[in-house]
């Protein structure tokens, strides 16, 4: 463990003082109150607003009747510049929100005013092969705020203070090592993936214990030597194939089980010594939570060489299908095909596509793709959709009980996919070539969309076209409203049932994180992050 470092306490005080109005009775957030966060509607407690990661708050004061009125309440301006793709948690009236690369600040909810800041002391040679420098979001459980670090720590903050309690190693950050996701925080455990498969990397996922951050328990997403899987990588290519854990999964607690999506194999888009279905990347994994095991997983790109990421949040919910009720999983694939599956078993329920692919035919009877031929990268280019950004990213769909329907920000976009020779050292960062690259596809022919599907099925319900690129998840409410916006800086508030746009205003920059809302004093906010300030809006 690193040591705790000293925190300056006069300016703590000070934004104590200043965001007097918080909160600060106890910070104390227990595993039940998570367990039951629909009972708890005022706070956002998770990344994905709940364990199920469906991104759905049961708040309707803001609904679609009055969500014409909504109005900026606060602005908090970053105190430290970069790409901003934060999705708050907000707690007793404090709003802990991640700044780049990895600095965490705790804010009056009310007022948007600084209670305390906490900022990592990164090396000065930083790897971040394939990964943007920034950060997601923070967990929180009991008195803690925990974050992950770019440089692959994960560190437990005091919720009060920001007084720093213990710090962990999860990976070396000299051999590409680095972390942007949001922690999940379960009963008594810290899950943390990782990221960087693009420097030849074999990913795992790990659980730490809460208290003192001893690891319980690593499950790697390659298989090693004698392992069953091992097969599917041609050679000794196992060793630095990725397969990273870079975003954070869901959890059922029920059955006790992770589900957590995994990266692409490396080295991207050649292939060509790294031969067969190359398990367990561009997966889903259903872990036991308990010891790290794998109970199934679902491998959505077999042997994969456009970069397309199974990496997106999947979502849980409960549906009847064909007269039987079902325990689900569904997931919006950077690939362009929407998946639903048992949670149970990982049986392949339902898919299709959701946007233009030019890569596979269909999904046969188990979900497998068929895929088409000569989709692969070429020296001289080859125009597949999607483009190596997918058709969804790494920001969150949502679902919502009431609707039955699952919303994707989806990007319609296809890309010249080029072929090279990659240079992967196992732990030697420094001679590395991903082997290819892209040239996308632009103009009229490339835009984004609010996608709502019919969430056990993949029916197209509605869309809602937008400006620019996709790089903002949604987020659905009670009050049948789903908030979403574009790369032109516009922050959206439509019907949930129909699409209809019923609110918008223009935040000036780009909106790059999943926007939340919760409730204080009686009164619903919703909070966008877009340029390099946190947006609030509420009802006059």
């Amino acid at each position: 463990m690193r040591a705790a470092k000293p925190i300056a306490c006069g300016f703590v005080l000070l934004g104590l003082l200043a965001g007097a109005r918080a909160n600060l009775r106890a910070q104390n957030v227990t595993y039940d109150e998570i367990l039951h966060s629909g009972s708890h509607a005022e706070d956002w407690l998770t990344y994905g607003g709940n364990y199920s990661s469906q991104r759905f708050s049961e708040l309707k004061q803001v609904n679609t009747e009055n969500v014409a009125n909504l109005k900026m309440q606060w602005v908090y301006q970053l105190r430290q510049q970069g790409i901003f793709e934060s999705s708050p948690i907000v707690v007793d009236g404090i709003m802990y929100v991640t700044e780049p690369p990895t600095t965490v600040t705790a804010l009056d909810v009310r007022t948007g005013l600084p209670i305390w800041r906490w900022t990592a002391k990164l090396p000065q040679h930083l790897l971040t092969i394939g990964l943007f420098p920034t950060n997601r979001g923070v967990a929180v459980l009991g008195n803690a705020v925990y974050v992950a670090t770019i440089d692959a720590h994960l560190v437990a903050l005091d919720a009060k203070t920001g007084a720093e309690k213990w710090s962990v190693e999860i990976g070396k950050n000299e051999e590409a090592v680095a972390i942007t996701q949001a922690p999940l925080a379960i009963n008594g455990k810290i899950i943390v993936g990782m990221g960087g498969g693009e420097g030849g990397l074999r990913g795992y996922i790990d659980a730490y214990d809460a208290k003192d951050g001893h690891r319980l328990w690593r499950l790697y997403t390659i298989p090693t030597a004698g392992e069953p899987g091992v097969e599917t990588w041609e050679g000794d290519s196992w060793k630095y194939g990725g397969a990273t854990t870079w975003n954070t999964g869901a959890y059922d607690p029920e059955l006790n089980t992770i589900y957590w999506g995994t990266g692409n194999p490396a080295p991207d888009w050649n292939g060509d010594a790294r031969k067969g279905d190359n398990l367990y990347s561009c997966s889903l994994l259903a872990i036991d939570a308990d010891t790290g095991k794998m109970k199934w997983y679902f491998q959505f790109s077999p042997h994969e060489t456009h970069d397309w990421d199974a990496s997106e949040p999947p979502i849980l919910f409960d549906a009847v299908i064909n007269g039987k009720k079902r325990k689900i999983v569904a997931q919006a694939n950077r690939n362009a095909f929407y998946y639903v599956l048992d949670r149970e078993t990982g049986e392949f329920l339902a898919g299709k596509a959701f946007a233009k692919e030019t890569w596979a035919k269909g999904l046969d009877a188990k979900g497998r793709p068929i895929e088409l031929p000569n989709i692969d990268p070429t020296t001289q280019g080859n125009l597949i959709y999607p483009s190596i950004t997918g058709s969804v990213n790494w920001t969150s769909s949502s679902y919502s009980p009431l609707t039955g329907l699952f919303y994707v920000d989806t990007r319609e976009q296809g890309a010249y996919y080029f072929k090279g020779h990659p240079t992967i050292q196992p732990h030697n960062p420094q001679d590395i070539g991903g082997g290819g690259g892209q040239k996308v596809v632009g103009g009229d022919d490339a835009y984004t969309a609010i996608r709502a599907l019919e969430a056990t099925t993949g029916d197209l319900k509605w869309q809602f076209k937008m400006v620019g690129d996709a790089w903002t998840g949604t987020l659905v409410t009670a009050g049948n409203l789903v908030f979403c916006a574009d790369a032109g800086g516009n922050f959206f508030a439509l019907d949930a049932t129909t699409g209809r746009p019923l609110w918008h205003v223009e935040l000036g920059n780009s909106v790059r994180a999943n926007p939340i809302t919760y409730a204080v004093d009686g009164k619903q906010y919703v909070e966008a992050a877009a340029g390099n300030s946190v947006f609030v809006f509420s009802l006059p």
